[in-house]
């Protein structure tokens, strides 16, 4: 028998759901279907939306969904949203935990404030704790004025989880929207950045403040639009036209990538044999030093399917890293590109190089390195700018590498840069070449000018004397033997049988362990 004490409690809890429904709904459809199509008209999706693409279907948990701020002044009071601009929470990435937060334009312009860097805050932190990786998808105006230095320390606790994943667990920035001022910090410390053309903008002062300080009048994408990251600064390592693909290429990347630091990347099953020869390497690298090509055509030749994913692919063309598999494993290539300044290392090829083999290092990826590098770009600017300390990156990079590390060289291996990049010297656990191979101090020509100058200059016939001294330079010293004789790689191998003898070497070199001396830290060069 029900009694009217028990009626009313039941209805008075029916009530209260009935409550929490209309209040997660409300939460659920943000401010409105004004703001929504206004974020339409700009080409730009809904951060719900933009989840629902990213995430696997039904995988979303958010939290703090009712969390709102608590701020007062400037009208503050009067609007009190629920989420406070960011919805944050976890889902699935092909069956993988992935912890996320969307930054919401259609509240306060997605600006942070004090509750809103603290769901950001707490989301970064389940995702260290739970050692997966963390995507945020920025679309923000910057601190929100209104509150303040409040909003502004809340970028501090963001950066400082940025710094304590970094090398930890993958951190993807995808920028979706403006990132103006401190905000555009955080993406900055990440691993990588995607950017969207045309709807997506990074800097630390925008185009009016530039303009009222050095006068120089600037639209918002070519001061820090996301060819201007791609191409210019080297900011972004993805840039797409549109969102879909923009999010579909972060699923595709987080493929390539481990949990954690402690993980190592998902296997994907190849029906591209190990051991299938490369019989076009040898037509599309010529014997000739001096004729140029696309290194993109062997990275296609020896992964998995003709299948990379490359980084930062416009910025510092003259050297290619890129993402792929070999045997169905992860593996990070770093490769000379001879079409762009012949291959030589300058300023921007050494940063863009190391900062990748850092971050193979830290998420357990073997790095292949395929050597046709004539030395570093000679010049005052490239003096005046720092080469050496840039230079240094990359050294410092490899060096410390404890990953395994193969060495392949296709043709040039000169001076300074064939040491730098992974040579045996510096820990490469196997090098091998190419019966094209030419390791030496400097190319023929300059070696000869130098050691046989007297003898050049005091002859009847110089040039004719440069030819002769020139062959017997190459003859003695840069024949493609002479490393091996010496111990300097590990063998010559026929160009076509390339992939199977990587593919093996990576096989033998899975279990393999390094240690690093007890240290706090390294100091590398900056």
């Amino acid at each position: 028998m029900t009694t009217d004490t028990g009626t009313e409690a039941d209805a008075s809890a029916s009530a209260r759901v009935a409550e929490l429904h209309r209040i997660k709904r409300q939460a659920l459809l943000g401010p409105g279907d004004a703001a929504t199509r206004s974020q339409h008209a700009k080409g730009k999706l809904t951060a719900r939306e933009r989840l629902a693409l990213l995430l696997d279907d039904g995988s979303f948990q958010e939290i703090e969904p009712l969390r709102r701020h608590r701020a007062s002044g400037f009208g503050l009071e009067e609007r009190k949203p629920y989420t406070d601009g960011v919805i944050t929470g976890w889902g699935a990435i092909d069956g993988r935990t992935v912890f996320v937060y969307a930054q919401d334009f259609r509240i306060f312009g997605g600006a942070l404030g004090e509750a809103h860097a603290t769901k950001i805050h707490k989301v970064m932190d389940m995702a260290i704790a739970a050692g997966a990786p963390l995507i945020s998808l920025n679309d923000g105006a910057g601190a929100r004025i209104q509150e303040g230095v409040t909003a502004l320390a809340g970028y501090g606790g963001i950066f400082t989880r940025n710094t304590r994943a970094s090398g930890v667990i993958p951190q993807i920035s995808v920028m979706v929207g403006p990132c103006a001022g401190g905000a555009a910090y955080s993406p900055a410390l990440t691993d990588f950045v995607f950017m969207v053309r045309g709807s997506s903008q990074m800097f630390i002062t925008g185009p009016d403040v530039v303009q009222a300080v050095t006068g120089e009048k600037i639209a918002q994408d070519e001061l820090g639009g996301a060819d201007v990251h791609m191409r210019t600064s080297g900011v972004c390592h993805f840039a797409y036209d549109d969102e879909t693909t923009c999010l579909e290429e972060v699923r595709y990347l987080l493929s390539l990538l481990p949990d954690n630091n402690r993980t190592l990347p998902p296997v994907h099953a190849t029906r591209d044999p190990a051991e299938r020869r490369c019989e076009s390497l040898v037509h599309i690298v010529p014997a000739d030093i001096s004729r140029s090509y696309d290194m993109h055509g062997v990275i296609e030749e020896i992964t998995d399917d003709g299948e990379y994913m490359e980084v930062q692919e416009c910025w510092a063309p003259n050297i290619v890293v890129a993402l792929a598999r070999m045997d169905g494993h992860t593996v990070g290539i770093v490769a000379s590109q001879p079409q762009s300044l012949a291959g030589a290392l300058d300023i921007n090829a050494a940063e863009k190089a190391a900062r990748f083999v850092q971050m193979c290092d830290a998420f357990n990826i073997p790095l292949v390195t395929l050597l046709d590098v004539p030395g570093f770009l000679p010049g005052v600017r490239q003096e005046h700018g720092g080469i050496i300390r840039h230079g240094a990156k990359l050294l410092y990079a490899y060096c410390n590498a404890t990953v395994p590390r193969i060495q392949l060289i296709l043709r040039k291996a000169y001076g300074g840069a064939y040491i730098v990049m992974d040579s045996r010297s510096v820990g490469s656990d196997l090098s091998y070449g190419w019966p094209t191979n030419e390791i030496a101090v400097m190319g023929a020509e300059g070696a000869a000018n130098v050691v046989f100058r007297r003898q050049i200059q005091d002859a009847d016939d110089p040039a004719a004397m440069r030819r002769r001294k020139v062959k017997e330079y190459q003859a003695e010293l840069m024949h493609p033997y002479y490393a091996a004789e010496r111990g300097l790689i590990d063998d010559v191998i026929d160009p076509a049988e390339s992939r199977w003898v990587l593919v093996r070497a990576l096989r033998m070199l899975r279990g393999k362990h390094a240690d690093l001396p007890l240290r706090k830290h390294g100091n590398p060069p900056q």
